[in-house]
């Protein structure tokens, strides 16, 4: 008696999704109106591997036994680390380091692709996800990053979110200078300093009162009864802190405008430290540079964002939709932060001993899709799928080989059916599972006549939904129409599934 084999239970692993047509095309539609705003700058495409040697990725170094948490990561055969890439920003920086004598300076470029986060998943949280990422390499001035903000916003408006998003922009200069100011700076405030930015990019999520229990002595203890130790500001570096990051004031409509202040007053509240007035002067360049382009209705300069705490050195800028949506607990919340980036100065200097300056930013595809099919502009419609020939004699198959070929040549997506039923029932059926816009029928009958039937599936789905009689149903052939062989081509192209098929394809 043979022992009964043990089947592999189909699991997909935690963090990780399967894509569908429908989902696949709406995403490739997506990422093509991003690609025509992107060259429409003077990008240029590049790719790099999904694998870099795990130095490159920076602060994600192996320890003794395992890189450190938040890479995937193996050992090739000469024991050296390598790691599935973190984002598409590193793997830029390397790329641009190994080939810095061929490239043009500053070096343009965009890039799309999957990057791997080896972290607990959870509700929209994934370890496998897709970016979209645009960067100038070699390039100092303001000047640099404007130009990205306002191709976020163009890129916005491309993908039909027009009214629905703002693109913020801060310095981490005037971050900074303000905690100068406060009197936490020195390394000895590290610590601090870090508790203190953390706060401050949690506003969204826990408004003014949480982000001062978070500043403050006291700390703060969630819903769920865990604590957080607070920063330990007293009243009244909180009290500054809050005025100069605009923190809980209504925004304000004039141009240049930061949460209740304008950029001047910005300039002027950070007087007496350097570094947070340089950060105030380079943000004043950028608004200059918003207004005199139009574009300062969809980018606002404020001084409260954050972003990569140890990544970037100068403007950093980040886009929000604006709209609500239900959380998991059915309350309204603003959809929130789709894609960012900043400049990030000491990235390729890693590989060089020269500075060299960049900046860039990063949409992030899969949660902008969300964010399209919650607006309606995502358009994740199950994609057409092939005309079906269908196969109603197993000596013809030649015969129905040759139809196919014939509508391929043609640019139409066609198949004969491969299955091992002969039931025509079941080979209809086959075809509108995959969406098919007809089907072709030779029988017999038909092939002593010198004719095919055609069935348009989608004609005869909206015809059927009159007719409530089956057998009137079978009458009638909703959708059926009989013409020659020398016609096939020529009637199939003219279905308007297929026919916007085609010109979509051109």
């Amino acid at each position: 008696m043979t022992d009964k084999k043990k089947l592999i239970a189909p699991r997909l692993p935690r963090g990780f999704e399967d894509r569908l047509p429908a989902e696949i095309s709406a995403v490739d539609e997506m990422v093509r109106k991003i690609r025509v705003v992107y060259e429409r700058y003077g990008f240029d495409p590049v790719e790099t591997p999904l694998f870099e040697y795990t130095e490159t990725l920076g602060k994600f170094l192996p320890d003794t036994d395992r890189p450190n948490a938040g890479v995937f990561s193996l050992q090739d055969d000469d024991e050296q680390w390598l790691s599935l890439r973190y984002d598409l920003t590193a793997p830029l920086a390397r790329h641009f380091a190994e080939n810095f004598e061929k490239l043009p300076k500053p070096y343009r470029s965009y890039r799309a692709g999957y990057v791997f986060r080896n972290e607990k998943p959870g509700p929209g949280r994934f370890r496998q996800f897709m970016q979209f990422d645009a960067d100038t390499v070699g390039a100092a001035g303001p000047e640099a990053d404007a130009e990205m903000c306002m191709m976020m916003a163009d890129t916005m408006d491309a993908l039909g979110l027009a009214g629905q998003y703002v693109v913020k922009v801060n310095n981490r200069k005037v971050l900074d200078g303000l905690q100068e100011l406060i009197g936490i700076a020195g390394d000895e405030n590290a610590g601090k300093r870090l508790a203190v930015l953390r706060a401050i990019d949690k506003f969204d999520r826990l408004g003014v009162d949480g982000v001062v229990a978070l500043l403050s002595v006291k700390g703060r203890t969630d819903e769920s009864g865990d604590y957080t130790v607070g920063a330990g500001l007293s009243d009244d570096q909180i009290t500054r802190l809050l005025t100069i990051t605009g923190l809980g004031s209504e925004l304000s409509g004039a141009k240049g405008a930061v949460n209740g202040m304008t950029v001047s007053n910005l300039e002027d509240e950070l007087q007496g430290s350097a570094r947070g007035s340089e950060g105030a002067a380079e943000l004043m360049a950028m608004s200059n540079l918003f207004h005199a382009s139009g574009y300062e209705d969809r980018i606002r300069i404020d001084p409260s964002v954050v972003r990569g705490l140890e990544y970037y050195t100068g403007p950093v800028f980040e886009i929000e939709l604006t709209f609500k949506v239900q959380n998991e607990r059915g309350q309204d919340v603003v959809f929130g932060s789709v894609g960012g980036g900043g400049r990030y100065d000491g990235l390729v200097s890693r590989f060089r001993s020269e500075p060299v300056p960049a900046t860039g930013f990063s949409i992030g595809v899969s949660r902008l899709a969300h964010a399209l099919k919650l607006t309606g502009n995502l358009g994740a419609s199950e994609p057409v799928g092939p005309v079906v020939v269908l196969v109603m004699d197993r000596e013809q198959t030649a015969r129905y080989q040759e139809i196919v070929s014939r509508l391929r040549k043609a640019g139409i997506r066609a198949e004969m059916f491969l299955g091992a039923t002969k039931n025509f029932g079941k080979q209809v059926a086959y075809a509108d599972k995959r969406n098919s816009p007809a089907v072709i029928i030779e029988g017999t009958q038909e092939r002593e006549q010198g004719i095919v039937q055609i069935k348009d599936l989608v004609a005869g789905k909206e015809a059927a939904k009159a007719i409530s009689d089956n057998a009137e149903w079978k009458a009638e052939r909703p959708g059926q129409f009989e013409c020659t062989d020398a016609e096939i081509v020529e009637k199939i192209s003219a279905l308007p599934a297929v026919r916007a098929y085609l010109d979509a394809n051109k």
